[in-house]
């Protein structure tokens, strides 16, 4: 079993000489003169890359940033690594293909000349230049590490669980019930965002509040759209752990979660439906570099399209969610080309996707069970559905709300359904 990726963003920064170096003209800014820390490399830094590389950063599902860029001492001696991890385009962490530029709502991608610019500063000798061109310092209000904001309430675990020694991969459930203290009264939910209470944590699913994996952000709703959380409710912990197991590598996990609500009295107009779509019955060869599988949802009547996150193992290469429309015609609606389980995002549109009543979705996973996959935890080995992190999955979560409900309907996570479920509720 591979161990675990760092639970860092440290991944981005080892590495040595810098690829992408031919096509840019040594140090020239692009306005012409030399490009400098303070003038031409801070502003991008600010701009794309501090909400996680700063002290308190924010902390995507576990993966926390371990160097800060926020002053020039902090960068330079990581402008090497900083230049290659941009120009191959692992950092930012942004795994949708470049087709969907201006689609979703927080993309993390750099433009042309931003890494040009990069990559001519560290070729130039990566110069901090005049003090005074550097713009102001970005002001990160203090929210006591919540990138959401204050709270207001926080849901812990019910117990603090011992993950033990001998654990390396396993999935525990902690139910609970919100008391009347936490929770007097029933109320719309505007974000969440999760804690995980231990290195130990791969992923936390806590029904209706959200769920967290490697690379996910906080969850804010979009205005207008909400899920309900209700006074005296059961929820259930989905925990899933993940470690090294031996001697002394135990841990102990009590994870928590803060939620803000929306103001007392308002009523969203749309509740949100949360479909785990994803086939359970495929076998991937030993060895086999290209392995596919597919699932099927129909949308049985007019719909608007919130959200999607591919979910797959470290054998998943690559997903694809299209759409096929009544009328004949379709359309490629997410392409992840490099899937990357250490980074697992979730795609917003920016204005929700309307389909009519009767399109359907076509989810495909991709896997490489060869050798040549670096992150292969044995490729000698037949792999099938299985919650442990040497097993895989393809779960294309996908979040949408039918036009003609409102928020007097239920919401959750509904059951996977297969083509001819959907097809027979039409």
């Amino acid at each position: 079993m591979m161990k675990r990726q760092s639970t860092s963003i440290s991944a981005m920064c080892c590495g040595a000489a810098i690829a992408f170096m031919a096509c840019v003209g040594a140090a020239a800014a692009p306005g012409g003169g030399s490009v400098t820390f303070t003038k031409d490399i801070l502003p991008i830094l600010q701009e794309n890359c501090m909400v996680c590389h700063r002290p308190g950063g924010a902390n995507l599902g576990g993966m926390i940033a371990p160097m800060s860029f926020t002053t020039y001492a902090q960068t330079r001696p990581w402008a090497k690594a900083i230049a290659r991890a941009v120009s191959t385009r692992r950092m930012p962490p942004w795994a949708a293909s470049e087709i969907h530029a201006g689609v979703f709502m927080g993309e993390r991608v750099l433009t042309e000349g931003e890494i040009a610019s990069i990559v001519s500063w560290v070729e130039g000798g990566a110069r901090r230049g005049n003090p005074s061109d550097a713009p102001p310092p970005l002001d990160f209000p203090d929210t006591g590490g919540w990138t959401i904001g204050e709270p207001d309430i926080v849901i812990t675990m019910p117990e603090p669980f011992f993950v033990p020694d001998d654990l390396l991969d396993d999935t525990k459930y902690f139910p609970m019930v919100l008391s009347e203290e936490l929770m007097p009264e029933d109320r719309w939910i505007k974000a969440s965002e999760f804690r995980p209470g231990s290195v130990a944590v791969h992923h936390i699913i806590l029904s209706p509040v959200g769920g967290i994996a490697p690379g996910n952000a906080p969850s804010v709703y979009r205005d207008g759209y909400s899920a309900k959380l209700r006074k005296g409710q059961k929820v259930i912990w989905n925990m899933h752990y993940h470690k090294e197991s031996g001697p002394g590598t135990g841990v102990w996990d009590q994870s928590s979660v803060g939620v803000k609500f929306y103001p007392k009295g308002y009523t969203p107009e749309h509740v949100l439906t949360v479909v785990p779509l994803g086939p359970m019955d495929f076998a991937i060869p030993a060895g086999d570099p290209n392995y596919s599988a597919e699932a099927w949802h129909t949308f049985p009547k007019d719909a608007l399209i919130n959200s999607m996150m591919p979910h797959m193992h470290y054998r998943g290469k690559e997903v694809k969610y299209e759409l096929f429309y009544p009328d004949g015609t379709q359309e490629l609606m997410l392409s992840v080309p490099r899937y990357n389980f250490n980074w697992q995002t979730s795609y917003r549109f920016i204005e929700p996707k309307a389909v009519p009543a009767g399109t359907r979705l076509r989810l495909t996973g991709w896997w490489d069970n060869s050798a040549d996959n670096p992150y292969n935890p044995d490729p000698s080995v037949t792999v099938t559905w299985g919650e442990a992190t040497h097993e895989e999955m393809l779960f294309g979560w996908l979040s949408y709300t039918n036009v003609d409900e409102d928020a007097t309907a239920n919401s959750g996570i509904r059951r996977r359904r297969s083509e001819s479920e959907s097809e027979s509720d039409e």
